[in-house]
């Protein structure tokens, strides 16, 4: 069931199925979330049904603006609110200590919860609405099995759940990968998932470096080692392996798909190949799909070069790398 995000009847529908306590999927800047309300268990729940997730896996609850996370934090240290005025509205989520009594199952059962303000304005919209009609934020985890290839279209919802699912199409999203997620809640701020904000700009925004995660970081969505894996059989290699492979395959009749910015296209017979952007936010921008347009051609194997070493690759390099051990 598809609803237009731009037409104002449309949002004011969304935003009643939210409050009643149903699943609503919408577009962020990023990817598009499966959204429910963020203070109602119940209603959270049918989101971990619907992807198959493990509910003890947290979700990240998404509000109109920052003085709605406090309704769901027990504290906004002063390291917090320099991230959220450097990048809110955008694509970088805080993890922060919890407040009593809210959001229990959208953190996983965990004293911390991850928050977002994204910049979408279909997003922004919905979140405005649901705020008028009584929901604080919208739990919203990618609109996807889980596991799977994140959604960038209103289509790939679709796909993935059928068209009894609200969804309220605005359109290809502009990032194109999750967030950057960084846990504030110990302190000192920890790169927890990279994103597209390079680990430089978080960093003057910080204040600080960021740290590694250690064994008390706090349980954060699409940090599993196998993860956004396409139905195909990824496999992440040089460019010097991917060449000598494709050299060694002559014209074995191989449902073979090949994503690389500098193996010459035509390098082997029969193989699908599909050229990566040579700049990391367009590269992210179509990944995931480019990975779905791969899997609906029937490849089984998809063979990608591995991304550069910069760090501006680095939300790129984390998706291929869960991708690939999945």
């Amino acid at each position: 069931m598809l609803f237009d995000g731009t037409d104002a009847r449309a949002l004011q529908q969304a935003a009643a199925l939210l409050a009643a306590g149903e699943l609503v999927a919408f577009p962020t800047e990023t990817v598009y979330g499966l959204g429910a309300r963020a203070d109602d268990d119940t209603a959270v729940a049918k989101i971990f049904a619907a992807k198959g997730r493990p509910a003890s896996h947290p979700l990240i609850v998404h509000v109109a603006e920052p003085r709605d996370a406090e309704r769901f934090a027990a504290d906004m240290p002063e390291l917090a609110c320099r991230l959220i005025d450097a990048f809110w509205p955008g694509p970088l989520t805080l993890i922060l200590p919890r407040a009593a009594g809210m959001a229990e199952a959208a953190a996983g059962g965990q004293n911390s919860i991850g928050l977002r303000c994204p910049s979408h304005p279909v997003a922004q919209a919905l979140l405005v609405e649901a705020r008028r009609l009584g929901v604080p934020g919208i739990a919203g985890p990618s609109a996807n099995r889980f596991g799977r290839v994140s959604p960038t279209l209103a289509s790939h919802v679709t796909e993935e759940f059928g068209d009894a699912l609200a969804v309220l199409d605005g359109g290809a999203c502009e990032v194109g990968i999750e967030s950057s997620i960084v846990d504030c809640s110990r302190g000192h701020p920890v790169l927890l998932r990279p994103g597209v904000l390079t680990r430089a700009r978080i960093e003057a925004a910080a204040g600080e470096p960021l740290r590694a995660p250690d064994a008390d970081a706090p349980r954060a969505p699409g940090t599993l080692a196998a993860h956004y894996a396409p139905k195909a059989r990824l496999r992440l290699m040089s460019q010097q392996m991917l060449t000598s492979a494709l050299q060694m395959l002559a014209d074995q009749p191989l449902k073979l798909a090949v994503y690389s910015r500098s193996v010459p296209l035509g390098a082997a017979k029969g193989v699908r190949h599909r050229r990566m952007p040579a700049l990391p936010d367009q590269a992210a921008h179509e990944l995931f799909s480019v990975l779905r347009e791969l899997d609906a051609e029937g490849a089984q194997l998809i063979w990608v070069e591995e991304p550069p070493a910069d760090p501006e690759w680095d939300g790129v390099r984390d998706r291929l790398l869960r991708a690939a051990a999945a």
